[in-house]
């Protein structure tokens, strides 16, 4: 029976005060996490849970699309007239370096985490 060595057979209880049930859906809710269940046992096993805020992730998605679309409009500007301006360049490479340095950051950020 594939699978069966995955089902949750083993019932713990255990009894908490009160303060410390609300210190447990104070975490929980922190990391935002809905079902107790599964925070407990994350938690029996190993002892930590990482919540990552992707906010600065989604910022640099967010900059790679501005980028990416001045970008194509640049490159349409140069197949319609046959020339691009050095300032155009210049605006798409000090974008690109801020985008590098702010990845950078992040990818150093995720090496601390441990």
């Amino acid at each position: 029976m594939k699978g069966r060595h995955n089902k949750k057979s083993v019932r713990v209880e255990f009894v908490m005060s009160e303060a410390e049930a609300e210190l447990v859906k104070e975490r929980m809710a922190e990391l935002g996490i809905t079902n107790l269940s599964a925070y407990l046992r994350k938690m029996a096993v190993d002892g930590y849970i990482i919540h990552l805020d992707m906010g600065d992730i989604q910022e640099m998605i967010r900059l790679l699309r501005i980028c990416s679309n001045n970008l194509n409009q640049y490159t349409r500007r140069a197949n319609e007239t046959g020339s691009i301006y050095a300032a155009d360049i210049e605006d798409i490479r000090t974008r690109l370096d801020s985008l590098w340095d702010g990845m950078d950051k992040l990818i150093r950020g995720f090496a601390n985490i441990s």
